[in-house]
């Protein structure tokens, strides 16, 4: 999966139009590559970006991103934000109370309408405002990234217990609606307060699973393989440690589950939540 990063932009033409370029230039890119493990698709699905709080008006950004791609899947709005200064919000400079507004839930509509999936990338404080937007859109299918940044800097720094707490707190209220799936990954970006990156030499794979692992458990008891999947968020993820060690720490955390339920957490999960298969 290819998921929005706010490159190549289309250089002219409708501002509500120029996120199409990144799906036009991804799809260039896209198709079956052989490694040496086999024939992979890369990019088999995309999630680009379009701007829901333009209301109903949003439907034709959606359509030209169809139109430009048939491996396009669903759109990742941020609504990440905080008060704190030190806490820095989403690339996308979302205003407080953004899933909460008419005119985004207007624009969700339309997302629902074309059979389109929702990505939310938005901070732990935040997952009340998300069980309320699943209950409102039961047949929308959302994808929760970065299992909610549960935060560790800033007002949150020395207080990772309760951070803990109050994450897995509504988390489980999230997970009571059956349209959401969650991403595990995201805990090595600065702001889950690890520090990581302020080390000489960074974390193996093993360390990373000690640390992580209550996060992820807590993800896949609350949600259920069926609903898991590993996902990696590189180039961002690289701050704290490599890909193949983040992967190898992944294999490490998902050890103790069944075939299956690996099966599902590696590739099952995300084949089904994006429709690579069909």
């Amino acid at each position: 999966m290819f998921v929005e990063c706010r490159q190549f932009y289309r250089g002219d033409g409708p501002v509500d139009l120029k996120p199409v370029g990144e799906t036009e230039f991804v799809d260039r890119l896209a198709g079956p590559v052989e490694t040496r493990f086999g024939v992979s698709d890369v990019a088999a699905g995309i999630v680009g970006f379009a701007d829901l709080s333009l209301g109903p008006a949003v439907q034709p950004v959606l359509e030209a991103h169809m139109e430009a791609s048939v491996r396009f899947r669903g759109v990742r709005h941020a609504s990440a934000w905080h008060e704190s200064e030190r806490i820095h919000n989403a690339h996308t400079n979302p205003p407080q109370g953004l899933l909460g507004s008419s005119a985004f839930r207007q624009g969700l509509a339309c997302l629902e309408k074309l059979g389109l999936s929702f990505d939310a990338w938005l901070y732990h404080p935040q997952l009340a405002e998300l069980a309320e937007l699943a209950r409102l859109f039961p047949n929308l299918s959302i994808v929760l990234d970065h299992m909610a940044g549960p935060l560790g800097i800033g007002p949150y720094s020395g207080h990772r217990e309760e951070v803990f707490a109050a994450w897995r707190g509504a988390l489980a209220e999230l997970a009571q609606c059956a349209n959401v799936a969650v991403k595990l990954g995201g805990l090595t970006m600065t702001m889950s307060g690890f520090g990581w990156h302020k080390r000489e030499a960074p974390p193996g794979s093993e360390e990373l699973a000690q640390a992580m692992g209550p996060y992820y458990q807590a993800c896949i008891e609350l949600f259920g393989p069926g609903r898991c999947m590993f996902e990696s968020n590189f180039p961002v993820d690289r701050a704290s440690c490599s890909y193949t060690v983040l992967w190898n720490a992944f294999k490490r955390l998902s050890s103790g589950y069944s075939a299956a339920e690996r099966a599902a957490l590696f590739h099952d999960t995300a084949s089904r939540i994006y429709r690579l298969d069909g």
